[in-house]
């Protein structure tokens, strides 16, 4: 990363708050690099898809919050080394603390060079502080190996990914408050439950220096992930509204681009809050008034010109999820359906419907039809059903490759893309003879998915693929070809 870059990040932030501009260039890498940001005398920032926060306490080394990913690990090492080399001569600044805001992966897989660089000159290796609830989390990782590959693969489209079994476990775990001190600086560390059970906010006072960890990422708060475990809605809300209390001039997301100036931090963090009390107020009074989670789902409203900010658009996550995951909390997982309490099996119950309708073949032209109308959801069930009755048939097959890749194409968020991308491929590949590999990785944009070009967050039209995912209606050469973006 050039010094003109440097110096223009600053420039490229304030068009992101003002919406002029987009995180596309953040989340790409377009400003990581060998060297950090400097924001202020005594801060780095690493921007990178998932950010590190680096602070000089002085006579007490360096402190990092998050340590980024695996593939960024090498760069932050090279960059923090060289923002601890003083251009006197002097001695470097050792790395004393790392902090975790929370046990994902990509926020903790780039404490190793540091390890193996203090143990190669023979001083101590870096003290890893987090909440208790870090080391349960890996652990559960460990356990859960194999699902988690296969739930990544399919939200980000990284058909050969394998979910890591090997942690940097904390040195350091607190249970709801913690204060560090190094050097000239003080490091006070709150637990709060949002996306994640286990997550910690930073507060630095003498820089009035806010390190939100993912409770903050300049998107519609990640509460709902329909893969993942149980988030925390409601006490996200109260974190955010705690958070704005400390009167921050400078907010450090876990991804996304800094926010300077005390006036825009409030209102960032105070947004975030009311999207998501919103949320919970009305989940609550439609639970409370006995109705099932079918009608709840479609009569939450979202206030509009709370999505409209530049750094609530539901572009990972969204709140249709987030209303599912407050019921899973509040409620367990009856929908109060009763049909859904002890079910048939999808297959049988496709089967039978299909015989109703005529064959499988009778329900996927209606789903093609309904697809025609701009019934998307409708063509959805519809195309489904018939899949699960005629698993082999390859118009069946076709057009609930085409069903899903419009889909797809519809939706903002990560998520949903990326669930609809897959089931695309997966029947673009019984309708052409091929594989889900080669499906998901037709275009130049699924090509960059599979290879690890994990993107999250940016906003629609930055991030369309010129040719989409390639999922859809048979071309030529018998394979599935569409749009998706």
């Amino acid at each position: 990363m050039t010094q003109h870059n440097l110096d223009d990040y600053l420039t490229y932030v304030d068009r992101v708050w003002e919406g002029e501009d987009t995180l596309l260039a953040h989340l790409s890498g377009r400003y990581t690099g060998d060297a950090l940001v400097r924001i202020g005398e005594r801060t780095g920032f690493f921007p990178a898809f998932a950010n590190v926060a680096v602070f000089d306490t002085g006579s007490d080394g360096l402190v990092l919050v998050d340590s980024g990913d695996v593939r960024t690990a090498g760069q932050l090492h090279t960059a923090v080394t060289a923002f601890g080399t003083p251009e006197d001569g002097t001695p470097r600044k050792e790395v004393r603390s790392v902090v975790y805001t929370h046990g994902h992966v990509d926020h903790v897989f780039g404490v190793a060079p540091f390890d193996e660089d203090a143990r190669a000159r023979g001083v101590a290796v870096p003290e890893v502080v987090a909440h208790e609830a870090v080391a349960a989390r890996f652990d559960r990782y460990r356990e859960t190996a194999g699902y988690n590959s296969w739930i990544n693969r399919r939200q980000f489209g990284v058909p050969s990914l394998n979910w890591p079994t090997r942690y940097r476990y904390p040195d350091t775990t607190y249970r709801d408050r913690l204060t560090l001190r190094h050097g000239e600086l003080t490091f006070e560390l709150f637990h709060a439950r949002g996306e994640t059970d286990d997550a910690t906010y930073v507060w630095i006072p003498e820089l009035r220096t806010l390190c939100t960890g993912d409770l903050f990422i300049w998107n519609s708060p990640n509460a709902g992930n329909p893969q993942k475990v149980q988030r925390y809605p409601e006490d996200w809300a109260r974190a955010l509204r705690a958070m704005a209390e400390l009167g921050a001039e400078v907010l450090l997301p876990g991804h996304g681009v800094p926010i300077v100036g005390a006036s825009r931090v409030a209102q960032a963090l105070g947004d975030s809050a009311e999207l998501l009390e919103s949320l919970c107020t009305q989940t609550r009074e439609l639970m409370n008034a006995g109705l099932r989670l079918d009608e709840v789902l479609h009569r939450v409203k979202v206030p509009a010109e709370l999505l409209a900010k530049p750094y609530l658009h539901p572009a990972y996550d969204e709140p249709e999820f987030v209303v599912r995951n407050l019921w899973r909390l509040w409620g367990g997982w009856y929908d109060q359906n009763p049909a859904h309490l002890k079910p048939a099996p999808e297959e049988e119950l496709a089967a039978e419907l299909a015989e109703a309708a005529g064959g499988a073949v009778m329900l996927a032209r209606r789903a093609a039809d309904l697809l025609g109308r701009g019934e998307l959801r409708l063509a959805a069930h519809l195309a489904e059903t018939a899949a699960l009755a005629a698993p082999e048939d390859r118009e069946v097959a076709r057009v609930r490759a085409e069903v899903y890749a419009k889909r797809a194409a519809a939706e903002s968020s990560t998520m949903a893309q990326g669930v609809f991308r897959w089931a695309a491929a997966e029947s673009a590949a019984v309708a052409g003879g091929t594989d889900l590999t080669t499906e998901l990785t037709r275009s130049e944009g699924g090509r960059r998915r599979a290879g690890g070009g994990i993107a999250v967050g940016v906003v629609a039209g930055a991030d369309a693929d010129e040719d989409g995912c390639s999922c859809g209606t048979a071309d030529g050469g018998g394979a599935a070809a569409g749009r998706l973006r």
